[in-house]
């Protein structure tokens, strides 16, 4: 939007459409450890660090061209309207600078190191690399603005140009001569940037007493000059080939009654028609720059005193000085004035060559502060290596600490977009570049505020999260009202940024605002889940697996992550020893290994260690202290007892610990190096287990007792997960028979005696392998139900028919095969001299039976046994049995376990599983 005089109509536009002058004017140390260097370059207080630079970044040519404009189109009423919405915002986002700066030390950086270390890398790099981008054109773009600006008082015209010579145009037109023009005041700037911030911060200050110095005759004019008839320019009336007047008329009654209501019309520089919107756009241009202060923070003696006092400041005086230029030109001069010539002031003045004074010397502050600027931020970014070797050149500094390279190629990038010569498309998205900024700023203040971090206590108190709130909400609303397909690029460049820092970036130690807020709702939500509310048709298995090694068995890791169901999934590992003597807990060092095995195996899952003097003890402990509230384990899971070798599957494997968890996994050039120090070697075929038959046992009977779901795993080192679900095959539909089969057999085979087939556990099996089924890597999987039925009982087709009604109200879908074991269970009843043979009549379809105490031979087991491999064709990828309630007789813990060890002998990868609650229902 243009607001200038005719005379610059170039230099008007793009002034106007570009904001933050001095944004970033210093500062790029990101590391918290501060060299000599550093130290000796903190020379700047609050009026030459802070104060001097935001007030010029914030006035730039606005104060002498925009207000006019605002208050011809707006009146003086929505004038003073917009300004106070407009500081409203700014002053939101203020508080949020004031916030962070004061919350500990400050290191060089600015706004992107405020960012960076609150939101993450990512976010604060590709903010980063925005501002950074948004100060190279932003300097550009004042140095051709001034350059437009210097040839239409001192150019030569052009030929065929029907403007009359002046006295004072001497200087060559034409685009090379504007290019040159321009490289020669980038130099100059160039060159006080590259002798260090010190000498930045003296010439802002003399330009600012410079542009005081106009102010205070432009205020002393509206008193002194009388009135007078002004003259505009020709172009400022559209379809006139005459003079037309206008009249400043002084202090005037009628005159301020005659600008305090709205008069929207043409811009005469641009040919629009404005509304509140575009004007409103307009100005709040000029309200921007208000982080110029805080990005000298690494040239600061002391950031956290300066930044608050030196910025708001800043914004007051700025504040105050707009209105009061509003209300005066509101009094003195005509609405046709105020809207046909942006450049009245200069008119009016007690000495017209000050106003161009001030524009020259605004203009070539503000791009002398944008390549600063840029050049800081530069080197931020190269000192947090986000872009690894990239940027490494650029960390070069001066004995003084000025980081002369980063200098250097900010003015070589510069000189590169000063070629384009016609930049007023990049002058759009440059101010929301800019906007995005300061809404981040905010974003990172509201963060730290809501994660309720107990270090986020800065000492400045003047803002909530409503104040965040409202500074977000603010500048993007105005992103969008400046230019919505511009403010839809920025962000989308972002948010680009932003994945390609996450996924080819180094890890910070910065700590990442993500990690508390997620603790934060985690902690609420936690509280809400009420076990008293918990509703059977909403169960869902939580799980705790027990690794002794988890050399020895990844496979089984990788599929209790399958059979979870988005439940918690718990890896457990009990270490023998005892605290007393010990000078620290030894587990501590351990848990980054393990996260980076469940980061290697890519599961969801937690890591819970415990250190007991006995296994039983230890996986009691994990029973009683894993989870919180309603999300604690209902069912445990353990590897079989018995006399197989471990398998290392993790020979030859390296896993990388970095903080993040983000670790790799590679093959070592020594396949036999040990690489896991936390993870011991698997025990060989000679060595002693850390567990007994009988406490093995006896940890099956604590589970039951405590209500726990108990599932035996056994042979999962022979599960390939990928070769079993044809991972990266296709994968034909079941009706073409590709799918891997999931047996179940959910009789109690060891108690034949028993014909029930709907009891508590047995529901619990179907439940358990319909959740893997619906889990998306097995939903090709096809279930496979025996039913073992004696020929010519009474009770076959009856048990049958209710089998599969039960299946269709339960809505689970499996093939249901009739199994007849006459000659099996004749060998149970011949051991079995009056026994009771159970009838399912009259019974209710959940039953619980009592414990195991049948008198069991070996050779009934292992008919049971072949006749569940014989009915194994094809092959299952896994198998669900039926797992017997360990006896109540102690004695009989050891038969017990060999009776499971030849039942599922040779079976491959079998659970057996004992369920203990009610899971299933037909319930809506």
């Amino acid at each position: 939007m243009s607001v200038m005089s005719e005379k610059t109509p170039l230099l008007h536009y793009r002034l106007s459409a570009t904001p933050d002058p001095k944004d970033v004017a210093k500062g790029a140390g990101t590391q918290s450890g501060r060299g000599s260097k550093e130290t000796r370059s903190r020379k700047l207080g609050v009026m030459f660090g802070v104060v001097t630079p935001t007030l010029l970044s914030m006035f730039s040519v606005v104060v002498f061209l925009r207000i006019g404009f605002v208050v011809g189109q707006a009146g003086l009423y929505q004038a003073v309207a917009m300004f106070l919405v407009a500081y409203l915002i700014i002053t939101m986002t203020v508080f949020s600078v004031c916030a962070i700066s004061t919350n500990g030390a400050l290191d060089a950086g600015g706004a992107y190191y405020m960012i960076s270390r609150a939101l993450g890398p990512e976010f604060g790099g590709s903010i980063g690399i925005m501002f950074f981008f948004a100060n190279v054109c932003g300097s550009a773009l004042y140095i051709l603005g001034l350059v437009e600006a210097m040839l239409s008082t001192f150019g030569v015209p052009e030929a065929g140009e029907a403007v009359i010579s002046g006295p004072y145009q001497v200087l060559p037109s034409g685009y090379w001569w504007s290019v040159l023009y321009a490289t020669g005041l980038l130099f100059v700037c160039f060159t006080v940037c590259l002798v260090g911030a010190h000498i930045y911060a003296k010439a802002a200050f003399i330009i600012l007493v410079i542009v005081v110095s106009v102010l205070a005759a432009i205020f002393l004019s509206f008193f002194i000059v009388t009135p007078v008839v002004v003259i505009l320019p020709a172009a400022s009336v559209l379809n006139s080939t005459g003079l037309i007047f206008a009249n400043f008329t002084g202090f005037h009654l009628h005159t301020l009654k005659n600008n305090l209501l709205p008069s929207y019309t043409v811009d005469y520089t641009t040919g629009v028609t404005m509304n509140f919107a575009t004007v409103f756009a307009v100005m709040f241009n000029g309200c921007t720059g208000i982080m110029a202060g805080s990005n000298m923070s690494g040239d600061l003696k002391n950031p956290s005193y300066s930044i608050p006092r030196g910025t708001l400041a800043a914004v007051l005086i700025t504040f105050i000085t707009y209105n009061l230029l509003s209300l005066l030109a509101a009094m003195s001069c005509d609405r046709v004035l105020l809207q046909r010539d942006y450049g009245f002031m200069g008119d009016i003045n007690i000495w017209p060559p000050m106003v161009k004074v001030g524009i020259y010397s605004s203009a070539i502050s503000a791009a002398m502060s944008n390549l600063i600027g840029a050049s800081r931020i530069l080197y931020a970014l190269s000192k947090d290596n986000l872009f690894g070797g990239v940027l490494a050149l650029v960390r070069k500094t001066s004995p003084s600490g000025n980081p002369w390279a980063s200098v250097l190629v900010s003015w070589l990038l510069v000189q590169m977009v000063l070629f384009a010569g016609k930049l007023n498309t990049i002058a759009g998205i440059v101010t929301i570049f800019f906007l995005l900024v300061y809404a981040a700023v905010n974003l990172a203040c509201l963060a730290l505020e809501w994660a309720s971090a107990p270090n986020f206590r800065p000492s400045f108190r003047f803002f909530t999260w409503h104040t965040c709130t409202l500074g977000i909400i603010g500048c993007l609303v105005m992103m969008f009202m400046i230019d919505a397909i511009y403010a839809f690029a920025s962000v989308a460049f972002m948010l680009l940024l932003l994945m390609l820092i996450h996924y080819l970036g180094p890890i910070s130690n910065w700590g990442y605002i993500s990690q508390a807020l997620i603790f934060h709702q985690v902690r609420k939500y936690l509280l809400m889940l009420d076990v008293r509310k918990d509703h059977v048709k909403f169960w869902r298995p939580q799980v705790l697996l027990m690794v002794a090694n988890p050399r020895s068995c990844t496979g089984l890791m990788t599929f209790i992550n399958d059979l979870k169901k988005s439940g918690l999934y718990v890896v457990g590992h009990v270490r023998l020893g005892i605290l007393d003597g010990l000078p620290s807990d030894p587990l501590q060092s351990r848990y980054d290994s393990w996260l980076s095995l469940v980061d290697h195996l890519n599961i969801k899952a937690f890591v819970n260690l415990t250190l007991a003097e006995s296994i039983r003890r230890g996986i009691q402990n994990l029973l009683f202290i894993t989870g919180l509230g309603g999300m604690r384990p209902n069912t445990i899971v353990l590897g079989f007892y018995d006399d197989c070798t471990p398998q290392d599957h993790l020979q030859g494997k390296i896993l990388l610990s970095v903080g993040s968890g983000m670790d790799t996994a590679s093959l070592t050039k020594k396949p036999g190096e040990q690489r896991c120090p936390f993870f011991p070697n698997v025990r060989l075929a000679e060595e002693a287990k850390d567990l007994r038959e009988e406490e093995y046992v006896s940890i099956i009977a604590d589970a039951v007792r405590m209500g726990k779901n108990v599932v035996l795993a056994r042979y999962f080192n022979e599960f390939e997960r990928e070769k079993v679900l044809g991972l990266g095959k296709k994968i034909a539909s079941p009706q073409t028979g590709a799918g891997p089969f999931v047996d179940i057999w959910p009789l109690n085979l060891l108690q034949p005696d028993n014909h029930g087939y709907v009891d508590i556990c047995s529901l619990f099996l179907l439940q358990l392998a319909c959740v893997l089924q619906e889990t998306r890597s097995w939903k090709q999987a096809r279930l496979r139900l025996f039913l073992c039925v004696e020929a010519g009982g009474s009770l076959q087709e009856k048990e049958e028919t209710k089998l599969r009604m039960m299946l269709k109200e339960l809505r689970i879908s499996a093939q249901v095969q009739m199994v007849s074991w006459d000659q099996v269970v004749a060998l149970h009843w011949r051991r079995r001299e009056g026994s009771h043979c159970g009838n399912l009549a009259g019974r209710d379809d959940i039953k619980v039976f009592p414990n195991n105490a049948a008198l069991l031979t070996d050779e009934y087991i292992i008919a049971v046994n072949n006749l569940i491999l014989h009915h194994g064709e094809p092959k299952p990828a896994v198998r669900f049995l039926y797992l017997p309630r360990p006896p109540a007789d102690t004695s009989l813990y050891s038969a017990y376990r060999r009776h499971l060890d030849i039942l599922s002998q040779d079976l491959g990868p079998t659970l057996l599983i004992h369920g203990v609650t009610p899971v299933v229902t037909i319930d809506l």
